[in-house]
C-alpha cells in the first residue's frame, strides 16, 4: 500500500540539495576532527623538550581505539539510536554536534596543558596523563561524531527517498572524505611550524561552523514537516504507521540482510578508518617518505573519493548493482593491504614511494565503491520508523572493531616496526569483509531485498 499525499518540501530539487549541502558540512567538520591528530603520531613520540608528548606507540593506539570506547562499552551508540527514533533527526544531531565540541575542547586541553611525567595505570597500560585526557576528550567526541553519522544518514533518507537517494549519500560521504583528506593533508604542517595545539584549535573552530550548519538545517526540516509527512519507507508504510516503537526493533533484529551488512561495516571499516591513523607514519617507516608530505600520501585516499563516490552513488541510482559495487570495492581494499606487507622498498631500492601512491590511489576506488552502495542499501531492508536503530547497532557494533584493531596494530608496530604484521591483520581484515559481501548477494537473491536494482522510481 502506497500513501497519496500532497506535494512536499523535499520535492523541491533546490530544498532538498540545500539540505544536503548544510548537513554535510557539519558531517565533513566531524571527520575532520576525527582524523586530525592521525598525522602528529610521530610528534606525538617525540620528547617534550623537542616538542611532542612523549607517547609511545601503544599509547598512540589506545588514544586511537578510544574513540570507540563509550560508543561500545557503555552502549552509548545504541542508545543514540533510541535517541534519534523517539526524539527526532533535530533534536538529536544538536545534541551530537555540541559533544564532538565538548570532546574536542578536552583533548585541545590534554596536548596543551602542562602534566607530570607519573604515568597512570588503565587496563594493561602505563599511560602518561596527557594520553589519559586526549582519549577521554576523544571518546566523548566520539559519541557526538557517531550520533552525527546516523542523524545525517536518516536525514538524507527522510529527504531523498524516491530521489536521488545513492547519489546524495556519495556526495555527503565525498564531503566527509574532503574534512579528513584536509586534516591528513594540514594537520602535521600546521602542528609543526606552530604549536602542538595548534590543529585541534582549528578543529573547534570547525565544530562551531558545523554545528551553525546544522541548527540552519533544522529550520528547514521544521518546514518538511509543515508540507506533509514523508512520502513512505522502504516497506511502503503509510505515514500513520511512521511512529516508532521499541518493540520495533525486533524487525531489525530477525533481518538475516541487517545482520550481513553489519558484519560487512564491522570487517570493511576496521580495515579503513584504523589504517588511516597509522598510514602516515608508515609512509615515513617503511618508504622514506618526508614527515611534512607523508600525510599527502595518506590523504590520496579520501582525496579520491571526493569524485568517486558520488559517481559510483549515481551509477547505483541509475543501474543498480549495488552489491556488485560493494564486492568490488572489499576485493580492492584486501589487494592494497596484501600490497603494503610486501617488502617493496627492499625490492625497488629507495624508490617505493611510488608503490605506495599507487596502492593509495587502489584504495580510494575501493573506499569510494563499498559505501558509495552500501549505505542506500540499509532503507531496503529495514522501514525508515526503525532507521535510527538500525544505522545506530550497525555503527555500535562496528565500533568492536574500530576499537581492538588500533590496540592490535599498535601492538604489532611495536614488535614489527616492518608494518608487515600490521598489514597483514589489515588485508585479512578486508577479505572477511570480501567473503561477507559475497554473503549479502546471495542473500539478496533468495530475500529479494532488490539490493541490485536501481534507487530512482521511474
Amino acid at each position: 500500500m502506497t500513501a497519496v499525499i500532497r506535494q512536499q518540501l523535499n520535492d523541491s530539487p533546490i530544498a532538498r540539495w540545500t539540505v544536503l549541502i548544510i548537513v554535510a558540512t557539519a558531517m565533513m567538520m566531524g571527520y575532520f576532527v576525527n582524523d586530525v591528530m592521525s598525522p602528529l603520531e610521530t610528534i606525538l613520540e617525540l620528547p617534550k623538550e623537542q616538542g611532542g608528548l612523549g607517547w609511545t606507540p601503544a599509547d598512540y593506539g589506545f588514544f586511537s581505539g578510544a574513540g570507540s570506547f563509550i560508543n561500545v562499552f557503555l552502549l552509548m551508540l545504541f542508545i543514540s539510536g533510541l535517541i534519534l527514533d523517539k526524539m527526532g533527526i533535530r533534536f538529536t544531531g544538536t545534541l551530537a554536534c555540541s559533544l564532538m565540541a565538548f570532546g574536542t575542547l578536552i583533548k585541545y586541553y590534554a596536548v596543551s596543558a602542562e602534566f607530570g611525567n607519573e604515568p597512570i595505570a588503565f587496563l594493561d597500560y602505563q599511560l602518561p596523563a596527557s594520553a589519559v585526557w586526549a582519549s577521554l576528550g576523544f571518546a566523548i567526541f566520539g559519541v557526538g561524531y557517531e550520533m552525527t553519522g546516523i542523524s545525517v544518514s536518516k536525514a538524507m533518507v527522510r529527504w531523498f527517498t524516491g530521489h536521488e537517494l545513492a547519489l546524495a549519500m556519495g556526495i555527503q560521504l565525498a564531503m566527509a572524505r574532503l574534512g579528513t583528506a584536509a586534516a591528513l593533508s594540514i594537520s602535521a604542517p600546521i602542528a609543526r611550524h606552530y604549536t602542538l595545539s595548534m590543529p585541534l584549535l582549528i578543529s573547534l573552530v570547525f565544530l562551531c561552523i558545523g554545528l551553525l550548519a546544522f541548527l540552519v538545517f533544522c529550520l528547514m526540516d521544521r518546514k518538511l514537516d509543515d508540507s506533509g509527512q514523508c512520502r513512505v519507507d522502504s516497506y511502503n508504510n503509510p505515514p500513520s504507521e511512521d511512529k516508532f516503537h521499541f518493540s520495533d526493533i525486533i524487525v531489525t533484529l530477525r533481518n538475516p540482510g541487517f545482520w550481513l551488512i553489519t558484519l560487512f561495516c564491522v570487517l570493511f571499516y576496521s580495515a579503513v578508518s584504523p589504517f588511516l591513523k597509522f598510514s602516515t607514519k608508515l609512509m615515513v617507516m617503511k618508504y622514506g617518505v618526508d614527515p611534512d608530505i607523508a600525510g599527502f600520501f595518506s590523504s590520496i585516499a579520501p582525496f579520491g573519493t571526493i569524485l568517486m563516490t558520488p559517481l559510483f552513488g549515481l551509477i547505483y541510482d541509475r543501474y543498480g548493482k549495488g552489491v556488485t559495487l560493494v564486492i568490488t570495492g572489499a576485493l580492492m581494499l584486501t589487494a592494497v593491504h596484501f600490497g603494503f606487507a610486501l617488502p617493496i622498498p627492499a625490492a625497488f631500492g629507495n624508490d617505493g614511494g611510488a608503490f605506495a601512491i599507487a596502492l593509495m590511489v587502489i584504495l580510494s576506488v575501493g573506499y569510494s565503491l563499498a559505501p558509495a552502495a552500501l549505505w542506500p542499501c540499509v532503507p531496503k531492508i529495514i522501514p525508515l520508523k526503525c532507521l535510527g536503530t538500525a544505522y545506530s547497532m550497525i555503527f555500535f557494533i562496528q565500533n568492536f572493531g574500530r576499537a581492538v584493531i588500533p590496540m592490535c596494530v599498535g601492538r604489532a608496530n611495536e614488535t614489527d616496526p616492518s608494518y608487515t604484521t600490521s598489514m597483514l591483520i589489515f588485508g585479512f581484515t578486508a577479505l572477511g569483509a570480501a567473503v561477507t559481501a559475497i554473503a549479502i548477494l546471495l542473500v539478496d537473491k533468495r530475500k529479494h531485498y532488490g539490493l541490485q536494482l536501481p534507487n530512482i522510481r521511474k
